[in-house]
C-alpha cells in the first residue's frame, strides 16, 4: 500500500481547507485573519506555508504570522527571570511575546501602502532574539488573507482554583508556591482581545500531549543531526516541554469548542478528520463571510 509523506499528506490537507477558506473570503473588503492553532509539532508552521502557496495559486494576496516571531529576546526574558520568577527565561509561555508589536503589526497590514510598508517581524530562534527590522519582509499593500499561528492561539486562562496543584515535576520543584503558573495564566488573559478579532479558526488537534511530546522530539532528533548548537537532549527536553504541558493539555479540552474547523490528527500527524463547528456550517450556507472586528 503507497502511504504519503508528510509533505503530500499537508497538500491535500491545504487543498481540503482552501475552499472553505475561499469561501468565507467571498464579500470581503477587510483582509480575513484566519487563526491557525495546535501544538508545538503538529504542523502549524508548514500548513501556514502551504495555505499561502494555494492563495498565491488563486491570485489572493496573503501574507503569514506567527507568535514565534513576537518571541520577548532573550534578554528581557533575563530580566523577567531576574526580577520575576526563574522560569520566565525559557520563551514559548503567554507572557513572552510582545503583543504591542503583534497589534501594531496586525493594524499595519490593514493600510499597508508603498510609502508606509507593513513590516513582519522575523526571531531567530539560533540567536533568541528578534531579527533588526531591516531583515523583516515588507508588505506593501493590504493581503486579502492574513494568517496568524501558534500553539496557544485562541485560549482563555483557567480557572484560578485549577492552578493550585502541579502538574508535574516542573511545577511542583520550581514552582511550588504557584506564583510561575498564577502569572502565565494572568498574562493569557491580555492576549484574548486579539483572539477575538480572529475572523476564521482553525486547530490542528493533537490525539494527547504525549504526541506534542514526541513530535517535538523528532524536532530536535532532527537539530542534532545537523549538528545545532542549540539541540536539545533528552533530559533539557523533557524539562522543557513541562512548562508547556499544563496549557497544552487546557487546549485540547478547550479549542475544540473554539475551532471552526477542527482537524483531528493521530499520532503519526495523519488526518484522520476535518469537522466544521455548526455556527461555521451555517455561515456557509448562508452564503455570509465574517464580520470584522478591529484589531484593539
Amino acid at each position: 500500500m503507497k502511504t504519503r509523506d508528510a509533505s503530500t499528506s499537508v497538500a491535500a490537507l491545504s487543498a481540503r481547507l482552501w475552499p472553505l477558506i475561499e469561501a468565507t473570503l467571498r464579500g470581503r473588503s477587510a483582509p480575513l485573519r484566519v487563526g491557525l492553532s495546535g501544538l508545538q509539532g503538529s504542523g502549524k508552521s508548514t500548513l501556514a506555508v502551504a495555505l499561502l502557496r494555494a492563495a498565491r495559486q488563486h491570485g489572493v494576496p496573503a501574507a503569514r504570522l506567527s507568535l514565534d516571531d513576537v518571541y520577548l529576546g532573550r534578554a528581557a526574558r533575563q530580566h523577567m527571570a531576574r526580577t520575576l520568577h526563574p522560569l520566565w527565561l525559557t520563551r514559548g509561555a503567554p507572557g513572552t511575546h510582545d503583543l504591542h508589536l503583534l497589534r501594531a503589526t496586525l493594524r499595519a497590514l490593514q493600510q499597508a501602502s508603498a510609502a508606509q510598508p507593513a513590516r513582519l517581524p522575523r526571531f531567530d530562534k539560533g540567536r533568541d532574539t528578534r531579527q533588526p527590522p531591516s531583515r523583516w519582509p515588507n508588505v506593501i499593500a493590504p493581503p486579502a488573507l492574513i494568517v496568524l499561528e501558534g500553539w496557544c492561539l485562541g485560549l482563555r486562562p483557567q480557572h484560578p482554583a485549577r492552578l493550585a496543584q502541579p502538574v508535574n515535576a516542573l511545577e511542583r520543584h520550581e514552582d511550588a508556591d504557584g506564583r510561575w503558573r498564577r502569572a502565565v495564566n494572568t498574562a493569557l488573559a491580555s492576549y484574548a482581545p486579539l483572539w477575538d478579532v480572529l475572523d476564521l479558526r482553525i486547530l490542528l488537534r493533537a490525539p494527547g500531549f504525549a504526541a506534542a511530546c514526541r513530535w517535538r522530539a523528532q524536532a530536535e532528533a532532527a537539530l542534532h543531526a545537523r549538528a545545532a548548537p542549540r539541540a536539545m537532549d533528552a533530559v533539557r527536553l523533557h524539562r522543557f516541554m513541562q512548562h508547556y504541558q499544563r496549557l497544552s493539555v487546557h487546549a485540547l479540552a478547550t479549542l475544540p469548542r473554539w475551532a471552526d474547523i477542527c482537524v483531528d490528527l493521530d499520532a503519526a500527524r495523519r488526518v484522520r478528520a476535518v469537522r466544521l463547528a455548526w455556527r461555521f456550517r451555517e455561515r456557509l450556507a448562508q452564503g455570509e463571510g465574517s464580520t470584522t472586528t478591529a484589531v484593539p
